[in-house]
């Protein structure tokens, strides 16, 4: 016992001292950035105070500029400029310059930066939160959840684990090179560039820029079309944050455009990430083919909620509603299909209609509304298509939400959360991609049937399975054919960001987030050095050199033999062949040397 005691003592000595120094606060400078244009204090000038009105049936493409507006006011926000493929190059190369200089950063720098924007994050979510309200329309608590609390878990995750999982790693070199040292290296490849959507427009930045940053790339985003407006305030955070621990200019961009703006990034930058749709996605593949470029695609999805018979009815419910009109379904991981089995379908519509009745939508600025706009110009005439059509087929809305105070120019951004009940797998709702507040329930009788039902799908993003035993709902996650599945929760899988996001299927390939999203922004390059050296080094056994020796194939089959063979004996016998095989051939070269 005498032995352990000091032992004892100094561990606890050791973890007295870590707690002491988690409790001094660490050294993270403030940062200034300039919000005094995207604040809506009521005091616009009389150029950005009035109602846009979106052109229909066409593009703005023609007008070189992205015009931003509210969906939920339509009210107009101002326009940013469609880059050509010439300013994207510059942008491009700008980035690449500046990734030279920050590829030899060291990671104490790289940590700082985020703790520089965590700081800022978590000091201003009010106003965060306000701009991607006002240029998405989702509400508040909304943005809270997708936009603040997943970008502060990633930062969290790369400040605890990033520099370990960038550093070389090393591997096991097998039987025949056990006098070598085997590792694998991970290096910047160069310029990333990303494309992506409007729904989380402050976390689909960060997202791929945090990783690209933080081993040691230049990132170049495009944002979309839908989302300038608060994307280019995002920018601002990031550039003042890169200011404030000395990175070269220009290591991040942010661009605005168009088609033709997303195509030229394509063709300019060392790796590619897509979030959209699977029409784009493959476009997107086919000009990075023609430099031959990595690719990941993130393609949304068609999500299965999964709902055995028994589970808190209750509570499994308000989990659905969230699942389904989570930020007026502008989440790419929603849930939009919904499978309840038959003993408790009744108890469970009925359940989710009372709560579905209680949702309110409306601006979500303005009021307090459990729901925001839709934020694609005329996606609320698509939703109702789909609507129709399940209908016609069949099917019956048991529940729609009430609207709140609409201004007459954004009656169209909104959609009432809408139940249907009788659904079935011939109506377009249970087969395309809905990006909306509607949630379809459909029964089943048995877990085979649920499975065989989940997997009918073009997409394959995630899924979320409850039960009231974990054994069993592990038991049919593990047969869906997806890339995420939460087990008794939904999209949980996203908040845990060590793991790796993406699907199969129409739902895209490659990987964002965790350890693998992380590495997939690098060069990862094998290397093997010897050992011991300079005292043994590879040499090339005599029986193979140039010229080979008659047994030469016979050395190398008992050499196989003697690394792999299955039986020891078999091993040890033809390892002294090959060292007989071995002295035959000294002597001879003795001999020659003689002569």
């Amino acid at each position: 016992m005498a032995f352990w005691w000091p032992i004892i003592v100094l561990a606890f000595a050791y973890a007295i001292c870590r707690f002491l120094l988690m409790l001094i606060p660490p050294n993270v400078p403030s940062i200034d950035v300039d919000a005094s244009d995207v604040l809506d204090d009521g005091n616009q000038t009389q150029e950005n105070s009035f109602i846009y009105i979106p052109p229909r049936g066409r593009t703005q493409q023609s007008d070189r500029k992205v015009q931003c507006y509210e969906p939920a006011t339509m009210k107009y926000l101002g326009f940013f400029p469609a880059l050509t493929p010439a300013e994207v190059e510059e942008r491009v190369a700008q980035a690449r310059t500046a990734h030279k200089i920050w590829a030899k950063s060291s990671f104490k720098q790289r940590r700082q930066f985020l703790r520089i924007l965590l700081k800022y994050i978590i000091e201003h979510q009010e106003l965060i939160c306000e701009v991607s309200s006002r240029d998405t329309g989702k509400t508040m608590v909304d943005a809270s959840l997708g936009e603040i609390m997943t970008t502060c878990e990633k930062i969290t995750w790369l400040l605890s684990e990033g520099e370990k999982w960038l550093r070389p790693e090393y591997r096991s070199s097998g039987r025949s090179m056990l006098h070598k040292k085997s590792k694998v290296e991970f290096h910047p490849l160069g310029v990333i560039g990303a494309i992506v959507s409007w729904n989380y427009p402050f976390h689909n930045i960060f997202n791929p820029m945090l990783a690209a940053v933080f081993s040691g790339n230049g990132v170049v985003i495009k944002v979309s079309e839908h989302a300038s407006w608060s994307g280019c305030f995002y920018f601002r955070i990031i550039q003042a944050a890169l200011a404030a621990v000395g990175a070269p200019e220009n290591l991040v961009e942010v661009i605005t455009g168009f088609a033709e703006t997303g195509e030229a990034l394509v063709s300019s930058v060392d790796k590619i990430i897509f979030v959209g749709s699977p029409g784009v996605g493959k476009m997107i593949m086919a000009n990075a083919a023609e430099t031959l470029i990595p690719v990941t695609l993130e393609l949304g999805g068609k999500d299965a909620f999964i709902v055995c018979e028994d589970v808190d009815i209750p509570h499994v419910a308000q989990v659905a509603v969230r699942a389904a009109l989570q930020s007026s379904g502008q989440n790419c991981a929603g849930a939009e299909r919904f499978y309840v089995h038959r003993d408790i379908y009744n108890s469970f519509v009925n359940q989710v209609t009372k709560i579905v009745k209680s949702v309110s939508a409306g601006p979500p600025l303005a009021a307090r509304y459990d729901m925001g706009a839709i934020c694609l110009q005329e996606h609320s005439e698509k939703l109702q298509h789909l609507v129709d059509d399940a209908v016609d087929k069949g099917a019956e809305i048991v529940a729609r939400g009430s609207f709140g105070h609409l201004s007459e120019g954004a009656v169209d951004q909104f959609f009432p959360p809408t139940v249907l009940k009788n659904v079935n797998h011939t109506m377009k709702l249970m087969q395309e991609e809905t990006f909306g507040p509607i949630m379809p329930i459909m029964k089943f009788d048995s877990d085979e049937e649920v499975v065989k039902l989940a997997n009918d799908s073009r997409y394959g993003l995630g899924c979320a399975v409850f039960s009231g035993s974990q054994r069993r709902a592990k038991d049919i996650a593990s047969q869906i054919h997806c890339g995420v599945a939460a087990v008794n929760d939904f999209a949980s899988t996203y908040m845990c960001q060590s793991l790796p996001f993406g699907g199969t299927k129409d739902s895209g390939f490659g990987r964002f987030a965790g350890v693998e999203g992380l590495r997939a922004c690098c060069l990862v390059k094998a290397v093997v050095e010897d050992r011991w050296w300079p005292y043994i080094k590879t040499k090339i056994p005599k029986p193979i050199q140039y010229p080979v020796a008659e047994n030469g194939f016979e050395f190398q089959e008992s050499l196989v033999e003697a690394l792999y063979g299955l039986n020891i004996w078999d091993r040890l016998r033809a390892l002294v062949n090959v060292l007989k095989i071995i002295s035959e051939q000294n002597p001879v070269a003795t001999s020659k040397k003689n002569d």
